[in-house]
């Protein structure tokens, strides 16, 4: 010993030398010694086991079920740092109990000061084979959860992979191995089969089927090499029509044009200076049989399917419209989105009366698509037809395994002995303890040291979320829209009376499979306000003010009303030019005389100036959720249009600038000028509930004409005031006049050519502007006004 510790290694291997009489007993003080002397190493490693547990529940949990959480700030740094520290801390424990399992504690001597004592104890973890199930399971949920993407040049970088899993998994293997020679008595072959050698198989076959999608999908027409094949053919599309010199019919239903559905590796492709095109051209492509799906052959031939339904014709046409957006983030500059053909057959779809929520589904659907494309793994896996089906079949040997595992913790835990009945125990670790007194040592005795529970509970929680994490990976490529695009073009180019009952039985399941857990969008709109009264104040305003965070939110679900107000204003667009409100106004008598408030120094003050204006008249006129139309001070569906929309245009204000026409840095600040300048003058508003809405309104107006310092509120409250004028004979009136210009506002502000920002918002799961966007994308508005003139002349190829 030296520097005098407690605790000392010590080989065993001398023990069985020692005489088996017994000089010295091992009582209960010894045994107070000994527990007391390793107790706070024991309680360092249960820290260290907690901490693993709580960060494999981070990795899982986050990787499986909050995808679109991780594309924000702080969840990818909790992310990030859960994926780097686990490992760590899982090969610290398992060093520590499989490097020192041996101590030598000197005890007091006795009375006459000459025989000095020692305590002898060697000890075995119990459980230390599931700190290495732990680890592998971590690692093969990160890789059903890591974003493998294969895209074209001009969309951004390819992501392959994470070969660090690999390089993890062979260190964990490492790991059980050293363990087992650590403990050769302790473990037999079928734990170093099930244990390490099995996960570590499993590990290995989803890596390697996730590299051989990737390469698939790098060489694909139909993944990767996509954007540029479909430019040029809807370029060929554009040619055709224009020599066909037909006149676009917008009345009824068009007929859909020839987009590009699946199939285009069964085809010869070859270079063209703007990318790729096919060898036979256009007319041979329905007559040969090739195998190449357009979305026509869908809306003729969709009789032939098991089932056929609008719903889906719709997903394939999303799939086909997905196509064209990726040309637009590949920035391939399709005009009129890529033909006459096309706009005119979405703008057919738009012009049918009820038929809002269906045009919605259809774009939200297609985002769906990028997002699973761009921002996860599931693109790259419909690379072959098989590779889905070896993927589930991985899925369920996974899921079979871990329910083994998860049995197994259970009958631990409840009888102290597993499924193949090898004993446990409740405990952590055996000791076995002498006691030596000069050069005689006592018969051992056996001692159990800390609680299982502690190992198992954690383990066993992280399982059975590895399971459902699992079992949500099956049910994603079983329900998945990619699914049933593939099973639909597959059907019609296989098309025949002799496919077997249970083949279309099948397919007809399939089809009908539907899961929520796919739809990324969950269509609610976030809200923002500029006149926060009393009755909206948050205790943690003064504290979000310190860190300069965006202004406080709330989110509402999309009322149809909104919906339908939208279709509406593009449905009324002149010639597909956009006015930022001014033209909706000029359609009455009475949006005449509100035509000086569109004259702001940019889009963002006229926003905030109606934005005042909006709130106001909702202070004289509450919205109320829980009225019904038709009773008094209900809300009519301009009124909730009106309101949904101000309160949204004011959140993309403070929390995505970039997606508005102006400089987002100005925009930011002219809303936390004009907010806090607002704050300011209301900071004598009576508590909520003290007041009718009728002195409310009148005392808010009073505050804000009297201190009111920025020159956007001031015009908001003038404008507020004169609309509250025209309510007192036409208060329907006016909130249509609003509901109109908010909605002829937001088709101005979306599009956006900041492709990042629509890209992030696809990542995090999708914004309503974001769908506008490619709503507005596909019936041929691609820029804001300003911005026509500077791309006509870059028409084409950037």
């Amino acid at each position: 010993m030296d520097g005098g510790n407690l605790i000392t290694n010590c080989s065993t291997a001398g023990f069985d030398q020692c005489s088996s009489y017994t000089l010295c007993s091992v009582d209960n003080i010894i045994k107070a010694t000994f527990h007391k002397s390793i107790r706070g190493q024991i309680w360092r490693v249960n820290a260290l086991v907690l901490a693993g547990g709580v960060l494999a529940g981070v990795i899982v949990g986050i990787g499986a079920w909050g995808q679109r959480y991780r594309h924000r700030p702080t969840t990818r740094f909790i992310f990030l740092g859960a994926t780097t520290l686990f490992l760590p801390i899982i090969s610290s424990v398992i060093s520590t109990i499989g490097v020192h399992p041996d101590y030598l504690i000197p005890l007091p001597s006795d009375s006459s000061g000459k025989e000095l004592s020692a305590l002898a104890a060697t000890c075995r973890p119990t459980h230390s084979a599931a700190l290495v199930v732990w680890a592998f399971l971590v690692q093969i949920v990160m890789i059903n959860t890591s974003t493998i993407v294969s895209v074209d040049d001009r969309e951004g970088e390819s992501k392959g992979p994470p070969f660090e899993l690999l390089v993890q998994g062979a260190w964990t293997l490492y790991l059980g191995g050293s363990l087992i020679k650590q403990f050769p008595n302790q473990f037999l072959l079928k734990d170093l089969l099930f244990d390490s050698v099995f996960p570590f198989a499993l590990l290995c076959a989803k890596l390697a089927l996730k590299y051989y999608a990737i390469e698939k999908a790098r060489r694909s027409f139909a993944l990767r090499r996509n954007p540029g094949l479909v430019f040029v053919y809807m370029q060929q599309i554009g040619a055709q029509e224009a020599n066909q010199n037909r006149e676009p019919r917008v009345a009824g239903e068009a007929s859909p044009p020839p987009l590009l559905l699946m199939g285009e590796d069964e085809l010869q492709v070859e270079k063209h200076p703007c990318g790729y095109v096919f060898k036979d051209g256009l007319g041979t492509r329905l007559v040969n049989n090739t195998g190449l799906v357009t979305i026509d052959m869908v809306w003729h031939m969709d009789s032939m399917l098991p089932i056929s339904t609008p719903q889906l014709k719709d997903i394939c046409l999303s799939y086909a419209l997905f196509k064209l957006l990726r040309c637009q983030f590949a920035r391939y500059k399709l005009i009129n989105s890529g033909s006459m053909g096309t706009v005119t057959f979405f703008r057919s779809l738009l012009l049918k009366v009820g038929e809002h929520d269906r045009v919605f589904a259809v774009i939200a659907d297609e985002l769906s698509f990028a997002h699973d494309y761009y921002y996860s793994s599931f693109s790259t896996s419909y690379s072959k037809f098989w590779v889905p089906i070896l993927s589930i079949f991985l899925s369920l040997w996974s899921i079979g395994y871990w329910t083994v595992f998860i049995a197994s913790i259970i009958s631990i835990i409840v009888a102290g002995t597993d499924i193949w009945g090898t004993k446990y125990g409740n405990h952590q670790l055996l000791c076995k303890i002498w006691c030596i007194k000069q050069s005689f040592v006592s018969g051992p005795l056996d001692t159990y040291m800390g609680k299982s529970l502690l190992d198992m509970v954690p383990l066993l929680l992280v399982l059975v979320l590895a399971v459902t994490a699992e079992v949500r990976d099956v049910a994603s490529y079983v329900c998945s829209n990619w699914t049933k695009v593939t099973l639909i073009c597959r059907y019609l180019h296989r098309a025949s009376p002799q496919h077997s009952l249970f083949v279309q039985k099948w397919v007809s399941l399939l089809l009908r499979c539907t899961c929520k857990l796919m739809k990324h969008w969950d269509e609610r709109m976030s809200q923002c306000s500029v006149l926060v009264l009393p009755r909206r104040t948050r205790p943690l305003v003064p504290f979000r003010r310190l860190l300069r965070l965006p202004d406080n939110k709330w989110k509402v679900k999309v009322p149809a009303a909104v919906k339908v107000s939208i279709i509406n204003a593009l449905r009324s667009l002149k010639d597909g030019r956009l006015r930022h409100g001014a033209e909706s106004l000029r359609q009455s008598e009475v949006g005449q005389r509100f035509l000086w408030a569109c004259n702001g120094e940019g889009t963002s003050d006229t926003i905030l100036t109606w934005h005042i204006a909006t709130c106001i008249l909702e202070v004289k006129c509450p919205y109320r959720p829980d009225k019904q139309q038709g009773s008094p001070n209900s809300n009519s569906d301009h009124k909730i249009a009106a309101t949904h929309l101000s309160r949204y245009c004011a959140y993309l204000m403070t929390w995505c600038p970039d997606l508005l026409p102006d400089n987002s840095a100005w925009s930011k600040s002219l809303y936390e000028a004009v907010k806090k300048d607002a704050e300011c003058a209301l900071t004598e508003i009576p508590a909520a509930g003290s007041m009718t809405p009728e002195d409310e309104y009148l005392r808010v107006v009073q505050l804000l004409s009297a201190n009111s310092k920025h020159e956007v509120l001031k015009k908001g409250v003038k404008l507020g005031k004169q609309l509250v004028v025209e309510m007192i004979n036409a208060e329907e009136t006016v909130w249509k006049l609003l509901a109109h210009f908010w909605s002829e506002m937001i088709l101005y502000v979306a599009p956006s050519d900041n492709l990042k920002e629509h890209s992030e918002a696809i990542a995090r799961g999708g914004e309503l502007v974001t769908l506008i966007w490619a709503l507005l994308f596909h019936a041929g508005i691609v820029n804001s006004p300003g911005e026509d003139e500077k791309n006509a002349a870059t028409g084409g190829v950037v």
